[in-house]
């Protein structure tokens, strides 16, 4: 069994999955930031399911500290298990003491079962943001699936998932598959050729930003133009639409807690 695990009542972890608006505190955008959109993004793996090999049980522990410590504006997860966002959600909710906090959280899919994947614990397993929007309150929706190409010897299915901040941009996490980089390459071409231009159909062209191991060393062969890339010199990337420059994007340290760095990568206006 998983140990540390800290259950939340199911009132509270639905919850989690919510805006949470707090105190609103104006000031003037940062110069070259595009208005309303995030300018450090933080991608983990944490490979927090409890069966991998690669499990500690301390990476939430070290990822709320990796938070607070590079006070990033749009964090992007994956291997986690969903109440992992309420002890990440509150150390980034310290960072934005105005404006609002969103969280969101999609579970692979079992394909065993049908249902959600699940940690060793029984808790649904998959990927997750959080991200910070200046304002009182913040309307999102989401979107978000499992890919119609799957490696059929893993009984994980990967899926993808957007949160668009209305009116103001797009963000999105995804874990691509980590058994066949054919698998993994068709995935990164549908996500950014198919998923997210339909996700942003009924909202119309924003930002956009997408961060996730991708299980591919180099992906530009399924990155479209009008994108700019920064990978951790593994399998971690973080894309952004070319509305942004890349200013600087560095690894962060994970002391032991996984077999995946912390990639961290700073971005203003093109």
């Amino acid at each position: 069994m998983r140990h540390g695990r800290r259950s939340l009542p199911r009132p509270l972890a639905v919850a989690v999955l919510l805006a949470v608006a707090v105190a609103f505190l104006t000031g003037a955008p940062a110069a070259g930031r595009v208005p309303g959109t995030p300018s450090r993004v933080l991608q983990l793996n944490l490979c927090d399911s409890g069966i991998a090999t690669c499990y500690t049980g301390r990476a939430v522990d070290r990822a709320a500290a990796v938070i607070r410590a590079e006070q990033p504006d749009l964090v992007t997860l994956n291997e986690i298990c969903q109440p992992d966002l309420y002890p990440l959600g509150r150390a980034f909710g310290e960072l934005h003491g105005g404006g609002t906090v969103v969280s969101a959280f999609k579970a692979a899919v079992d394909r065993r079962t049908g249902g959600d994947f699940r940690c060793r614990d029984g808790q649904p397993y998959g990927v997750g943001l959080l991200f910070y929007v200046p304002g009182r309150s913040a309307r999102h929706s989401t979107a978000g699936g499992a890919y119609p190409e799957q490696d059929l010897r893993d009984p994980e299915e990967r899926v993808w998932l957007c949160v668009y901040a209305t009116g103001a941009f797009y963000a999105c996490v995804t874990h691509l598959a980590s058994t066949s980089a054919t698998v993994a390459l068709a995935q990164c071409r549908y996500l950014l050729g198919t998923a997210i231009p339909g996700a942003r159909r009924s909202g119309g062209y924003r930002p956009t930003l997408l961060g996730g191991d991708l299980n591919l060393g180099d992906p530009r062969s399924c990155v479209p133009p009008g994108y700019v890339r920064r990978g951790d010199g593994g399998v971690q990337h973080v894309l952004a639409t070319d509305d942004f420059i890349v200013d600087a994007a560095r690894t962060v340290d994970m002391a032991g807690t996984t077999d995946h760095p912390g990639l961290l990568v700073t971005l203003s206006a093109a």
